[in-house]
């Protein structure tokens, strides 16, 4: 089963896809997880993308195409994976497209998690994070015990540049431009289903259990 998730960022598309991976025994593939990795390996990659993700803005095609085909090319991708964070764009569909086709293969679903925009600057605005070990944290929904400071190991919380209110729009308005048109594409493939979320995340998930099936 090869999934796609489409949805805004913050839009929970990305736990979603946790979620799927674990129950149907694929694998998850984050674009956002493969720069992650290259940004703390500071990797001349991590680097270039880090610039892009800083401002709020998408990530090239072709720094991402290249290492997405590889992954899902992989002996653990044989039965199926579920993509978060690409494809973006319409040209990034079409290769993937081509690229699966060529293996005699083709895309199951593609599930869109959908989100108003002000409840998303709302929920990505209301992170923290620990910049020294990591760990993260949401004023409203999971609070650390004191107030700014890191349950794990004490330090500081923080608001990152990119969950901060205006850079949380400014990605929105990107993923507006360049990704939407990317629900008609997979509509016109007939593969496109929807669902609500702003519901409970077990809901969510139930919604898409429901589309996917048992």
């Amino acid at each position: 089963m090869k999934i796609i998730m489409l949805g805004a960022p913050g839009a929970g598309k990305g736990t979603q896809a946790k979620m799927i991976a674990e129950k149907y025994s694929i694998p998850h593939v984050s674009t956002g997880d493969i720069f992650r990795a290259n940004i703390k390996d500071q990797t001349e990659l991590g680097m270039e993308a880090k610039k892009y993700m800083d401002q709020g803005l998408l990530v090239p095609d072709e720094l991402t195409v290249k290492i997405l085909l590889d992954r899902v090319a992989k002996d653990d991708c044989k039965n199926g994976y579920v993509l978060d964070g690409f494809p973006r764009t319409i040209p990034q569909a079409e290769v993937l497209d081509k690229a699966v086709s060529e293996l005699n293969e083709s895309i199951d679903f593609a599930i869109n998690v959908d989100v108003k925009d002000e409840n998303i600057v709302k929920r990505m605005s209301g992170r923290r994070a620990c910049l020294k070990c990591g760990a993260t944290y949401h004023i409203e929904h999971i609070p650390p015990k004191k107030e700014g400071i890191c349950d794990k190991c004490g330090s500081e919380l923080v608001l990152r540049d990119d969950d901060k209110p205006e850079t949380v729009q400014k990605r929105l308005n990107v993923y507006h431009e360049q990704t939407q048109p990317l629900i008609d594409y997979y509509n016109k493939k007939g593969i496109l289903r929807e669902v609500d979320g702003s519901q409970d995340m077990k809901d969510v998930f139930s919604a898409i259990v429901a589309i996917l099936g048992e």
